[in-house]
């Protein structure tokens, strides 16, 4: 594979791209999604991530993802290190709590009450490391009356108001075609694990953080819930629109799809000019916000009959001509030829020992003078940093972990 100018193949080690966490520890004991992600971004960010995998199966997310190279693993286990621990064996609880002691930041996304029945209640694992964060990512929440229930991303979408209102209104609710609950949990972990660190300076203690996916969703909705309360609206299912928000589409084109958001007056204004339409902005039925929220479909099949005439490239032309904000519908092939995304490398070749190299998003955002960076690939096979991480540090003897792995405990 050749990496394009601006995709960095993985970053150096040194000081200056050591990111804005070197020097931050953390342990990563979750699973699947919420988890990982959480630890995806604080690795990015320069910590040094100390994956915990059940010996022999690892993570089920190296199994996911779609077609027969299963390659979601590569992206969220980016700069992991991989310990295989059984968190059910009270030897590998034993070893978990003397890592603790080191750490800066655990994250679990188990079931509330897990980390308590295996000994390793937060408050326990404080008492030896004061200056400990942990992020505990779950369903419900670590309180309430619905804590202990099994949760998943897609139930707290529904529960957090997404699943209701996305997709078209005469059929049943869609998804988003991302775990968007389970990322946007752990990106509030990763928010909350910051915060935490940042007080710590004046406190010299640690936190929990309770990040749970459904009031992760609930952030989002903008203003879903004092629209019911002021004036007892519910927002419905309205497929590609934002009722009351026009014009702001995608619209056809003679070789495909284009997306057009032009609901401010001045960007209205510019849009019918470059539709040969310019009457169209003093018209009353579009001349003000709410006039083409109220006359929205209208609005639509207008530019849609107009739009019609045109190829995607040639709309674009016009659109960019006339600084209406518009783009086109991407897909992977276009990103990775896309000249704007290889000017700020957003994508990025990662050295691979399986494929060579693989492509994969970035590390967002970017800071100026600590930036984030890919600084190894995700670890091939569960437990391959043991020596590392158990022996060298944490000072097991070589017979020692023999014999933990012949006991299924690594």
């Amino acid at each position: 594979m050749t990496r394009e100018p601006g995709q960095d193949a993985v970053s150096d080690s040194g000081t200056e791209r050591a990111g804005s966490l070197a020097g931050v520890r953390v342990l990563e004991l979750g699973q699947l999604i919420a988890g990982p992600f959480c630890g995806q971004l604080l690795g990015d960010m320069g910590a040094d991530v100390i994956k915990i995998e059940p010996p022999g199966s690892g993570d089920p997310m190296r199994q996911w993802g779609s077609g027969p190279e299963k390659v979601w693993w590569e992206v969220i286990a980016r700069n992991k290190r991989s310990v295989s621990l059984n968190l059910r064996t009270e030897q590998g609880q034993d070893i978990l709590r003397r890592l603790s002691r080191n750490a800066d930041i655990l994250i679990e996304n188990f079931r509330p009450g897990t980390l308590e029945k295996w000994g390793l209640d937060p408050a326990v694992l404080q008492d030896a490391n004061p200056g400990l964060i942990v992020v505990r990512i779950s369903g419900y929440g670590q309180t309430g009356p619905y804590s202990a229930r099994a949760g998943f991303g897609g139930v707290a979408e529904a529960m957090g108001g997404w699943r209701a209102i996305v997709g078209d209104p005469d059929r049943p609710p869609a998804r988003m075609g991302v775990s968007i609950g389970d990322t946007l949990a752990a990106s509030y972990g990763c928010m909350g694990a910051l915060a935490a660190l940042n007080a710590r300076h004046r406190t010299g203690r640690g936190q929990v953080i309770d990040a749970a996916l459904y009031e992760s969703v609930l952030q989002v909705m903008e203003s879903l819930v004092p629209e019911f309360d002021v004036m007892g609206i519910e927002r419905e299912r309205a497929g590609s629109i934002l009722p009351g928000i026009a014009p702001s589409n995608v619209y056809p084109c003679r070789d495909g799809e284009y997306m057009i958001g032009a609901n401010g007056d001045a960007v209205f204004a510019r849009l019918v000019e470059a539709m040969g339409r310019p009457e169209l902005a003093e018209d009353p039925r579009y001349s003000t916000h709410v006039a083409r929220g109220e006359n929205q479909n209208e609005l639509d099949k207008l530019i849609a009959d107009w739009t019609r005439t045109l190829s995607v490239d040639e709309l674009e032309s016009l659109m960019v001509a006339h600084s209406v904000p518009a783009g086109k519908l991407y897909r992977p092939a276009d990103m990775v030829e896309d000249e704007h995304f290889r000017a700020r490398g957003a994508l990025v070749s990662v050295p691979h020992p399986r494929f060579g190299e693989i492509r994969m998003q970035n590390c967002f955002p970017k800071l100026s003078d600590t930036p984030s960076s890919i600084r190894k690939p995700a670890p091939a096979r569960p437990g391959e940093d043991n020596d590392d991480v158990l022996r060298k540090e944490l000072g097991l003897s070589p017979a020692e972990l023999d014999r933990l792995a012949q006991e299924g405990v690594i």
